[in-house]
């Protein structure tokens, strides 16, 4: 078995695990036991233990992650319809994966923010690039650059707080709701641009 596979296998079910359990209830030896890898290979790849491969792995879902947005919305030509299908496709998700949080760096920044300071300025810097591409993808949609950090910052609370919500209440109200004021909000802004 090559090497990168175990890295990358490590790095997977450390995603995974962050995702379902948080950072506090992942431990190393489950790690090993989802990855399929000896307990000596973490600390091989990852000399850090587990707070250096929580942070590898909060990179990693934090490139796949920040893809998501663009990828929801791209199919509508209208913003204002855009925004809360992607909500509804969020609620749909949650929803049949059993209420399982849908963001392992939403997870582990909301457990860990003054725990594990490293990890913290991990996870901010995450979504500190979420911030960044996601005002860019909005300004490429046609909105004001202002605008558009406004519009990524709200979509952002709303889609992780609308989690914590939705998985706490075992509802899908939340999700459908936060995208029907981020829709309202995008039609405010635009009005206010004008």
């Amino acid at each position: 078995m090559s090497t990168t596979g175990t890295r990358e296998r490590l790095v997977t079910a450390t995603i995974e695990l962050l995702r379902t359990r948080g950072y506090s209830g992942t431990s190393v030896k489950q790690i090993s036991a989802a990855a399929n890898a000896p307990m000596g290979s973490l600390y091989h790849h990852f000399p850090g233990g587990k707070p250096e491969l929580a942070a590898a792995a909060l990179r990693d879902a934090g490139v796949a992650y920040g893809q998501l947005i663009p990828l929801l919305l791209d199919p509508y030509a209208d913003l204002r319809e855009a925004l809360p299908a992607a909500f509804t496709t969020a609620a749909e998700q949650i929803e049949q994966t059993g209420w399982i949080n849908m963001c392992p760096v939403g997870t582990v920044a909301g457990e860990i923010a003054d725990a594990e300071p490293e990890l913290r300025a991990v996870a901010a810097e995450i979504i500190a690039s979420w911030i960044e591409d996601g005002t860019a993808y909005f300004t490429g949609r046609g909105l004001p650059e202002d605008t558009a950090r406004e519009l990524i910052l709200g979509t952002l609370t709303a889609l992780e707080g609308a989690f914590v919500l939705s998985r706490t209440l075992r509802s899908t109200e939340p999700l459908h709701a936060a995208g029907r004021a981020m829709s309202a909000r995008l039609s405010q802004l635009t009005v206010r641009d004008r």
